[in-house]
């Protein structure tokens, strides 16, 4: 199974794409972040669609894993996120694909162990549960855990799936 992880924002919206195999396997593939300029909102919502989609034309995910967002402090700056993270929603949701949100402590627990573990904690885990992988970015290495949180969630029914098909 392909799974791109996104990792919503309005400046930088981090992506990592992996391969979920059987018995737990996972394979890096790609990771990156598409990234706009301060300006207008509009704009930047839309190139935030138009990276995001090439990013699934490229590299072909079969489902996508969105980390939620929680802001408290800035409504604006709430808002503007939420409006990004309908964007890391709707795209992969017109491209056919299943969409799964997850937590932030979700991810963090599934990956690093912990809820609240620091970004170099999450890099590290990253790096070590796909071999070969140097986000270039934290919000690339976010993205990636997001995938490889959905793909310790969805293990169990890989496992089942591929037992059915022998």
């Amino acid at each position: 199974m392909r799974v791109i992880g996104i990792d919503p924002g309005l400046r930088r919206m981090g992506w990592g794409v992996i391969e979920a195999g059987a018995g737990g396997r996972l394979r890096h593939v790609a990771s990156g972040a598409v990234a706009t300029d301060s300006g207008d909102l509009a704009p930047r919502l839309a190139l935030l669609a138009a990276g995001l989609r090439a990013v699934l034309a490229r590299h072909a995910p079969e489902v996508a894993a969105v980390e939620k967002t929680f802001v408290n402090r800035d409504p604006a700056g709430a808002l503007k996120l939420g409006q990004a993270r309908g964007v890391a929603l709707l795209i992969p949701a017109e491209a056919g694909l299943a969409v799964h949100e997850y937590a932030p402590n979700e991810v963090k627990k599934t990956v690093v162990g912990v809820g609240h573990a620091e970004k170099a904690q999450i890099l590290h885990m990253v790096r070590l549960l796909l071999p070969g992988a140097d986000p270039a970015s934290a919000d690339a290495a976010d993205a990636l855990a997001v995938a490889i949180c959905h793909a310790q969630h969805a293990g169990p029914a890989l496992r089942a799936a591929s037992e059915a098909a022998r």
